[in-house]
């Protein structure tokens, strides 16, 4: 059975496009408080680059104001990053909206107002910023500013997934595996696995090898080449387990040819 203790990602994702959270994205609130993970300063902005697995979409507009945000966020300045983000987001970027709802969750530059916050990070969501739907996941999946709804972070998930969000990807595979908030698919979550596994996500790759090392009817074939593939890739990824399996099934292997048998 594939482990369950999946590391789901930090606050700050690094940046592979909006696929991910853009590191020029403010952290989403509520992982910062629950977590107590260190908010992320924001780095220069770059026009975030579409992953090769993202759809091609339109240039943002504001890019310009945006970019003055971000640089005035980094100094310090929340009441202009503020104002700077907030005629960005009415303009329609959707990477401003996201960081105006993420400020006004925190209060920064403002009092905070959580409900006029849902109402932009929506607004993202809709737009098509993928780490803007893996928060509302996240969110209704939590509890927090909205009714705990399971059934509902999944849908937010799957919008995610389906745009290339490898969180989302994992989060949902994982709700696949245990049936929560949708019913248990072991077919369904090897795939969204495997998705987030091409994607480079170690944990995933972790577990596709476990699929492949166990073999699952209906689902995938016991493979023990693949699965010391996909053991290798995690392990490349400082994983100790994956390396331990990794050389458990090299191991096997060699005593299996040595003594003429087959795994």
């Amino acid at each position: 059975m594939p482990r369950m203790s999946v590391k789901l990602p930090s606050s700050a994702v690094e940046n592979r496009g909006e696929n991910q959270m853009p590191s020029t994205a403010v952290p989403p609130l509520h992982r910062v408080s629950i977590r107590r993970a260190t908010v992320a300063a924001m780095t220069a902005l770059a026009l975030v680059a579409l992953s090769s697995t993202a759809a091609p979409q339109p240039a943002q507009p504001a890019q310009a104001e945006t970019r003055a945000a971000v640089t005035a966020y980094e100094a310090g300045a929340f009441d202009t990053a503020l104002k700077g983000f907030a005629a960005a987001a009415r303009q329609g970027n959707r990477l401003a909206q996201f960081n105006y709802a993420m400020m006004l969750l925190r209060g920064e530059g403002t009092a905070a107002n959580p409900q006029e916050a849902l109402v932009w990070l929506k607004k993202a969501a809709d737009n098509q910023m993928t780490h803007a739907q893996y928060t509302w996941g996240e969110i209704y999946e939590r509890g927090e500013l909205v009714p705990k709804s399971l059934e509902e972070a999944n849908r937010w998930y799957e919008r995610a997934a389906q745009g290339g969000h490898v969180g989302a990807q994992m989060a949902l595979a994982t709700n696949y595996f245990t049936g929560r908030g949708v019913p248990l698919d072991y077919g369904k979550a090897f795939e969204w696995y495997r998705r987030a596994a091409d994607a480079g996500e170690g944990n995933a790759q972790y577990i596709v090898g476990s699929f492949y090392e166990r073999g699952y009817t209906g689902v995938v074939d016991k493979d023990i080449e693949q699965a010391k593939i996909w053991y290798a890739r995690a392990a490349s990824h400082g994983d100790p387990g994956a390396l331990a399996k990794l050389r458990s099934l090299l191991e096997e292997t060699v005593r299996a040819k040595a003594g003429g048998g087959a795994m």
